[in-house]
C-alpha cells in the first residue's frame, strides 16, 4: 500500500473555499433544513446562524477496494433454499438489531450520529434569499454622475505603473533608439572610410595626425552609440482609463401598511414581519435601493423605518390615501426614467365603501403604467372584501406586473413572501 503525504502549506483562505464546496455539494439538504429554521423562528430573530444537520448517509464517500479477480464459484455450505441466479431478499427491519432505525436498541455500544455544523448569519441569510430578486428591473437613463465605470480611451504620456502598456512603450523606445543612432551611425561610417583610405596611402603620403583624429572620432562616435538608452522615461506610454456615466438601475421600494382599527396586533405583527424580511432582502441584496415606508388609516404619512415598524398609532380606513401619497411621492422625487418603482402592500382588506373603486382606478390610470411590479398580501382568515375583487381587475389588466397573495398565520409569510419575489425565466 502507498501514502501520499502533502507537506505544502495550506493557501491564503484555503478553508474558506473548502466550506463553499461543501455548502455547494449539499444545497440541498442544508436549504431543506433553513427553510425549517425560518419556518419556526420568528422574523425578528432572522438575522442569527443557524446549525444544520446532514445524516451521515448522505455524506458518505465512495470507497475503492482490490476485488479478488477472475470469474470464481463459490459453494457455501448448509445452503438449502438458494441456488445459482437466485436474488437475495432485502433483510427487513424490526427487533433483533434489523438496522432500520423503527427496531430495538443496539447490542454494539456504538453508532453515528448525523454530521452537525453551524451555519454563520451570512450563509444563512443566503440560503433564505436563495433564488430571489426583484422582478422587472431595469436599466433606466442617468440618473447623476456617481454612477461611472472606467473605460479605455487610447494611450497617454501621463500613468501610473499598473497601467503602463509595454507593447507601445517598447515601440517608443525602439523608435527613439533608430532616431536617435541614426546621424550617429552615419558619421562613424564615414570616419570608418575616411580612416581607412587613409591607412591605404602610401607611407610617404600617410598623415599620422590625421589617423590619430580620425581614431578619436570614431571611438567617441562609438561611445555616444552605447550611451544612447536602451529605454527612457520619455518612452513610457500608458493605458488611458476615464470614467463614463452608465445608465442606472437604481430602485425604490415603497412600502404601504394599513395601521387602521380593523388591523388587529395579531394582523400588523405578521404585516411587520412580511416587511422586515422584505427589508432584509432588499438591503442584503441590493445596494442602490431606496426604501420609502407609509403607513395609513384615514390618512397616509410617510413615516422613518422606526416609526414604520413600532409606532402605534391607529384609525379608519381609507387605503386610497396611501396610494395617492405614493402617486406624489413618485411624481415629485422618483420620475419613471431614471427608477425602478416598486410598491409592497399589506392590509386586511378592510375599506371604506365606495373606497375600493378609487383605489382600483388610482391604480390602472396612474401608478401601474409606472410601476415595475405591485404586491399585495391580505392578512386575514376570512373571505375577500371589495379590495380584493377590484385588485383582481388590476391583476388581469397586468398579469406579470400584478401579485396579490393571501396570508392567514405567521408560516404563511416566508412561502408567500418566496412566491412573490422569486426569480422567473427572462421572457
Amino acid at each position: 500500500m502507498s501514502y501520499f503525504i502533502d507537506r505544502r502549506a495550506n493557501a491564503k483562505n484555503k478553508s474558506a473555499v473548502n466550506r463553499q464546496r461543501f455548502l455547494d455539494r449539499y444545497r440541498t439538504h442544508i436549504k431543506r433544513s433553513v427553510e425549517e429554521a425560518v419556518n419556526r423562528r420568528s422574523i425578528t430573530d432572522m438575522e442569527r446562524g443557524e446549525k444544520v444537520s446532514i445524516p451521515t448517509r448522505d455524506i458518505s464517500e465512495p470507497v475503492f477496494q482490490h476485488g479478488p479477480g477472475g470469474k470464481r464459484s463459490i459453494v457455501s455450505p448448509g445452503n438449502k433454499e438458494f441456488v445459482e441466479g437466485d436474488r437475495l431478499r432485502r433483510p427487513g427491519g424490526g427487533g433483533g438489531g434489523g438496522g432500520s432505525g423503527e427496531g430495538g436498541a443496539s447490542n454494539q455500544g456504538e453508532g453515528m450520529d448525523e454530521f452537525a455544523f453551524s451555519l454563520t448569519r451570512e450563509e444563512f441569510l443566503d440560503f433564505v434569499f436563495d433564488g430571489l430578486e426583484l422582478p422587472h428591473l431595469e436599466r433606466k437613463q442617468l440618473l447623476d454622475l456617481e454612477e461611472v465605470r472606467p473605460v479605455r480611451a487610447g494611450i497617454s504620456r501621463d500613468g501610473v505603473p499598473a497601467r503602463i502598456n509595454i507593447v507601445r512603450s517598447m515601440r517608443e523606445a525602439q523608435a527613439r533608439r533608430i532616431a536617435m543612432r541614426a546621424p550617429i551611425r552615419r558619421a562613424l561610417r564615414e570616419a570608418q572610410e575616411a580612416l581607412e583610405a587613409e591607412e591605404r596611402k602610401d607611407s610617404v603620403l600617410r598623415n599620422p595626425s590625421r589617423i590619430a583624429e580620425l581614431k578619436e572620432e570614431i571611438e567617441r562616435l562609438e561611445k555616444r552609440l552605447e550611451a544612447v538608452p536602451f529605454i527612457d522615461t520619455y518612452d513610457l506610454r500608458y493605458n488611458n482609463l476615464i470614467n463614463q456615466p452608465q445608465p442606472s438601475n437604481k430602485a425604490v421600494m415603497f412600502c404601504v401598511m394599513d395601521v387602521s382599527g380593523s388591523m388587529t396586533q395579531s394582523h400588523k405583527d405578521i404585516a411587520k414581519r412580511f416587511f422586515l424580511l422584505l427589508y432584509l432582502f432588499l438591503e442584503r441584496n441590493y445596494e442602490k435601493v431606496e426604501l420609502v415606508f407609509v403607513r395609513h388609516h384615514t390618512a397616509a404619512k410617510e413615516v422613518d423605518e422606526d416609526e414604520f415598524f413600532y409606532s402605534r398609532e391607529t384609525g379608519g380606513t381609507i387605503v386610497s390615501s396611501a396610494l395617492s401619497l405614493v402617486d406624489e411621492i413618485v411624481t415629485d422625487r422618483y420620475p419613471p426614467s431614471q427608477w425602478n418603482l416598486y410598491v409592497a402592500q399589506a392590509s386586511d382588506g378592510d375599506n371604506w365603501d365606495d373606497d375600493s373603486t378609487t383605489c382600483r382606478d388610482l391604480l390602472l390610470d396612474s401608478l401601474m403604467p409606472r410601476l415595475q411590479y405591485f404586491t399585495y398580501v391580505e392578512i386575514t382568515p376570512h373571505a375577500h372584501q371589495a379590495l380584493w375583487e377590484e385588485y383582481e381587475t388590476v391583476a388581469a389588466e397586468y398579469p406579470t406586473r400584478f401579485a396579490m397573495r393571501q396570508i392567514v398565520e405567521g408560516g404563511d409569510i416566508y412561502p408567500v413572501f418566496r412566491e412573490l419575489f422569486r426569480r422567473r425565466a427572462e421572457a
